[in-house]
């Protein structure tokens, strides 16, 4: 019977602790707290369609516009000039730039004018006596016949038997020839063609030039061009003779260029035509790394913003009743950092940056608005 009794209260005690132990347990239960509504404040614009006017961005490195690479067309060991033949190396127009010894070959020169005095020399004679109206012409050309100098152009023929003569002495081949070995004489002395600077030295003074060597390479430092590539779509808005902006990479200065010539052609492979910038400044160098800023064309009752402001699908968020809101646009024209659109009525109010997350029908504030305040003392209460 003792044993009855103590299991009963053991399992009375054991029923009671679970009930007690539940309730505690259920005592602790919070009620779940009810999630924040957070309105975020934004920044906004309203919206004034106007002209817009479109810049094409392009770039590229300058280079001369005339440029000489020198070759050398005859043989000879490299004299030194009047000027050091180095990179930098200014030259004004006229001045030689490479002298090749030529004294060897100045020698057969003045041998060939030498047998060409001597064969008109030789017909005088006859002349005097069979054509004796043409005898004071032909003197007069042996009488400023100059070893020294270009051999002069021969007296020309008055008649057929004049002509005849002439030839069949051999002095219209004689002289040709010596004509010819003059042309070539001149290739040993390379003179600049105009007013500029070395910029490429590839001989020095001494060595032995051999025909068809590159010398090196002669610049004029006055005008540069830019080569840029514009989109096919603008090509019928570029005219020769437009004005066009250049900036250096740091946006430190500000050149004014000419566009001169417009390449006829599209590049198959990337769909853009190529443009000629033409800039004078002295303080320019070939090879420098230019941005231009073309003005294409004006773009009437259109906008501009930054182009993280427009969606996927060409949409942008407005604000109505300080809840976002998606409407459609037209986008004419996109920059680095811009996008052109039209499609937008005036007075209509748009998010001046864009909002992390944003989403038609949410609601927010406007910076700067009284509104503001007053929502964000009701935030923090619901908080509370």
């Amino acid at each position: 019977m003792r044993n009855i009794i103590l299991s009963i209260l053991g399992l009375l005690l054991i029923a009671g602790a679970i009930f007690f132990a539940k309730k505690i347990i259920d005592s602790k239960t919070r009620p779940k707290p009810r999630p924040t509504k957070v309105i975020k404040t934004v920044f906004v614009d309203t919206i004034q369609n106007e002209t817009i006017s479109i810049r094409i961005a392009a770039n590229g490195n300058l280079t001369a516009k005339r440029r000489l690479e020198l070759y050398a067309e005859v043989q000879g060991v490299f004299k030194g000039g009047t000027k050091l033949f180095k990179t930098g190396q200014k030259y004004r127009k006229g001045q030689a730039l490479i002298r090749i010894d030529a004294s060897e070959y100045y020698a057969s020169v003045q041998s060939a004018k030498s047998n060409l005095y001597n064969l008109v020399t030789s017909i005088m004679p006859d002349l005097r006596l069979d054509y004796p109206e043409i005898y004071d012409k032909w003197q007069t050309y042996l009488n400023n016949f100059d070893m020294n100098k270009v051999t002069p152009k021969l007296p020309e023929t008055t008649s057929e038997k004049e002509k005849y003569f002439i030839t069949g002495r051999n002095i219209y081949t004689t002289y040709y020839n010596v004509k010819n070995l003059e042309q070539r004489l001149a290739k040993y002395t390379i003179s600049a063609p105009f007013d500029g600077v070395l910029t490429e030295a590839l001989v020095n003074e001494g060595t032995l030039i051999r025909q068809g060597q590159k010398l090196g390479e002669y610049i004029d430092t006055d005008v540069y061009e830019m080569q840029v590539a514009i989109g096919k779509e603008y090509g019928d808005l570029l005219r020769i003779g437009k004005s066009v902006e250049l900036t250096n990479l740091n946006k430190t200065k500000v050149y004014t260029g000419v566009v001169t010539r417009i390449n006829g052609r599209v590049d198959q492979a990337t769909q853009t035509i190529t443009a000629f910038i033409e800039v004078a400044e002295p303080s320019l160098k070939e090879g420098m790394y230019l941005e231009a800023n073309l003005d294409a064309k004006k773009e009437e009752d259109a906008i501009e913003i930054d182009r993280s402001l427009l969606q996927e699908g060409n949409k942008i968020f407005v604000v109505r009743d300080s809840i976002l809101d998606i409407v459609d646009v037209n986008p004419v024209y996109f920059s680095d950092k811009k996008v052109v659109l039209k499609g937008v009525p005036n007075e209509t109010i748009i998010l001046a940056k864009s909002v992390p997350g944003a989403y038609a029908g949410m609601l927010i504030s406007v910076y700067g608005s009284k509104k503001t305040g007053a929502t964000n003392q009701s935030n923090r209460n619901a908080a509370q």
